[in-house]
Order: structure tokens, then C-alpha cells, then sequence
């Protein structure tokens, strides 16, 4: 069934990260980032915030950092950012 689906999304067009578990991320210039397709939130302090993904774990870095608005399938990380990283669990 899974490989139907994958053919129906590729003759439709669909975006990869509309039909599968991998995180997207929009970023704002220094102030905002929108990860969609997270899974849970590792950590969460003014100055580092550690999100779970199906693929991997996002850390951000910064100060003032708020997690602004969330939904079931994406949030929004306002604050100053520094930097960010990614650690890879999937190989």
C-alpha cells in the first residue's frame, strides 16, 4: 500500500515533505524558524531549544528563545538565533 501511495504522490506532484515524516524548515532572517513535521520537544530553555524529528534532533541556539505558536504538525521559534544544528538518527 505504502508503494501506491508513493506512486499516486509522485503523478501528483505532492511537495516530499506533505506525504512523508521529513522535517521542513523555514527560517526568517535571525528571528523566526518554523519547523513543520516535528515529533516532540527534547528540551526547551530561553537560550537552547532540542526538538525531535523522524529523521534526527534539531538543536537551536540563541537567546530570548520562545516557542510562539505549535500545532500537531509544526511550531514556531521566535528569538534571537544564533545557530542551529542537526544530529542525525536515521542512516
Amino acid at each position: 500500500m505504502k508503494k501506491k501511495l508513493r506512486k499516486i504522490d509522485k503523478l501528483l506532484e505532492m511537495p516530499e515533505e506533505i506525504c512523508s515524516d521529513i522535517p521542513k524548515i523555514t527560517i526568517k532572517g535571525f528571528n523566526e524558524m518554523i519547523i513543520e513535521n516535528f515529533k516532540a520537544i527534547l528540551e526547551y530553555e530561553e537560550f537552547y531549544i532540542k526538538i525531535s524529528t523522524y529523521i534526527g534532533i534539531i538543536n537551536i541556539n540563541g537567546y530570548e528563545l520562545n516557542l510562539e505558536e505549535m500545532t500537531t504538525d509544526d511550531l514556531k521559534v521566535t528569538g534571537k538565533i544564533e545557530s542551529f544544528d542537526f544530529e542525525s538518527t536515521v542512516e
